[in-house]
C-alpha cells in the first residue's frame, strides 16, 4: 500500500474514534443538529474504517505466515504457501477497495434528480423510443425502491413522448444515474415501416441533481415570469377546472420550465422552481466543463447531451455504450429495467480513470 494512502486511512480511523466519543458525549446529545451532523459523518466513514481494519488483519496474517515459510517442517511450509496463495489476493482486493473508498466524492451523488427525456431525430419513432426509455428508467427505479413523479409531459402523435420530465427520489439516485446524460440512439424497424427497413432515431436524456435548499441558486424575482394555465392530460376532471399548472421563464437565460403534476398551484410552482435551479446549475457547470475540456477528460464522457453515448440495436438484441466500448447482448433485459449491467461498468471505468489521475492504481505495495 502506498504510504500516503496509509497515512490518510490512519487519519480517517482516528477521526472515527473521535466521532464515537463525541456521539456519546452529553453535550453533543443535547445539541440535535450537531448530533445529526456527527452521526452522518460517522456513518459515511464506518465502512472505510472496517475495510482498513480487515486490511490490517490480513496484512498481519501474511507477515506471520511468511515466518512459517522458514520452518524446517515441510508440511508447515506447504501449509504456509497455501495460506499465502489465498491471503495475498485478498490483500490486493482490500487495497483496491480502500483506494475506491478514498476517491473524491461528488457532493451531488446522494441527491434526488430531475430526469428529462426528449425526442430527437426520427419523428414519431423518436417519440415512441422516448416512451420506451421512460419505461426502462421507471422499471429500474422500481427495482431500486425509488419514488417517481412525472412533472410534465408532451405526448407524441403516435405514442410515446416528445418530452417528459420526471423527478426521482431515493438513495444515491444521482450517483447511480448521472452517466445516463447524453444522446441515446435506437436502431429498429418501426411498426409503420411497410418494407421492413431499419430506421435510426435518437433521444436526449438529461440527469440533473436536485439542489439542496442550502445550496440553492438565488433567483431574483424580477428575472422571473410566472404563467399559470389549466393542466392537461391525466388527473381526472379536476385538471380542467383550475389554473394549477405553472410555467416559469427565467428571463436572463431564456430557460423555461413547466410543472402540472400536482393539483396545487403552490406545489407546482415549488417543483418548477426546484427544476429551474437545477437547470441553471447544470448550465453553469456545462460552461465550466467547456472551459476545462482541454485539461480534463473523463473516459465516461463529458455528459454533453449532444454526445452520442449509447445505441440500442433491436435486430441484433444489442446494446452498445460508446464511451467505454461496452457491448452487451441483453437488450430485452436492459429495456425491462435491468440497467445494473451497464451502470456498474460505467462506474468501474470512471473509478479507474480517477485512480489513474490520482496516481493511486497499480502502485506497488509498500
Amino acid at each position: 500500500m502506498k504510504a500516503s494512502l496509509r497515512e490518510k486511512l490512519n487519519q480517517v480511523a482516528e477521526r472515527f474514534e473521535e466521532l464515537a466519543a463525541l456521539l456519546s458525549d452529553s453535550a453533543t446529545i443535547a445539541n440535535q443538529n450537531l448530533f445529526r451532523a456527527y452521526s452522518k459523518e460517522y456513518a459515511e466513514i464506518e465502512s472505510v474504517v472496517q475495510s482498513y481494519q480487515n486490511y490490517q488483519k490480513t496484512e498481519l496474517l501474511i507477515t506471520e505466515t511468511k515466518i512459517l515459510l522458514k520452518d524446517d517442517d515441510v508440511d508447515i511450509k506447504q501449509m504456509a504457501q497455501e495460506e499465502l496463495a489465498e491471503l495475498e489476493p485478498q490483500l490486493n482486493n482490500l487495497d483496491h477497495a480502500l483506494q475506491i473508498h478514498l476517491l473524491p466524492q461528488d457532493p451531488n451523488d446522494g441527491n434526488n434528480i430531475f430526469l428529462e427525456i426528449r425526442a430527437g431525430t426520427g419523428g414519431d419513432e423518436a417519440a415512441i423510443f422516448a416512451g420506451d426509455l421512460l419505461k426502462m428508467y421507471l422499471r429500474f427505479a422500481e427495482s431500486m425502491k425509488w419514488r417517481v413523479e412525472i412533472l410534465n409531459e408532451r405526448e407524441g402523435d403516435h405514442g410515446g413522448f416528445k418530452e417528459v420530465i420526471a423527478r426521482i427520489e431515493g438513495k444515491q439516485v444521482y450517483g447511480t444515474l448521472k452517466f445516463e446524460s447524453g444522446a441515446h440512439r435506437v436502431q429498429r424497424v418501426p411498426q409503420t415501416e411497410s418494407q421492413g427497413r431499419i430506421h435510426t432515431s435518437a433521444c436526449t436524456v438529461a440527469v440533473l441533481p436536485e439542489i439542496n435548499e442550502v445550496d440553492a441558486i438565488e433567483i431574483d424575482k424580477n428575472d422571473l415570469r410566472v404563467d399559470t394555465y389549466r393542466a392537461s392530460g391525466a388527473g381526472g376532471q379536476h385538471v380542467n377546472k383550475t389554473d394549477s399548472a405553472v410555467r416559469l421563464t427565467h428571463i436572463p437565460s431564456g430557460l423555461v420550465v413547466e410543472c402540472q403534476d400536482e393539483r396545487s398551484q403552490h406545489k407546482n410552482k415549488a417543483r418548477a422552481m426546484s427544476l429551474l435551479q437545477a437547470r441553471l446549475l447544470d448550465k453553469a457547470q456545462s460552461e465550466q466543463f467547456q472551459e476545462q475540456a482541454e485539461r480534463r477528460k473523463l473516459q465516461v464522457g463529458s455528459g454533453d447531451r449532444s454526445e452520442k453515448i449509447r445505441t440500442y440495436n433491436f435486430p441484433d438484441g444489442r446494446v452498445t455504450d460508446h464511451r467505454i466500448n461496452l457491448t452487451l447482448y441483453r437488450l430485452t433485459q436492459i429495456m425491462a429495467g435491468e440497467l445494473n449491467s451497464v451502470i456498474d461498468q460505467l462506474l468501474q471505468e470512471y473509478q479507474a480513470d480517477q485512480l489513474n489521475a490520482l496516481g493511486l492504481d497499480h502502485e506497488a505495495n509498500a
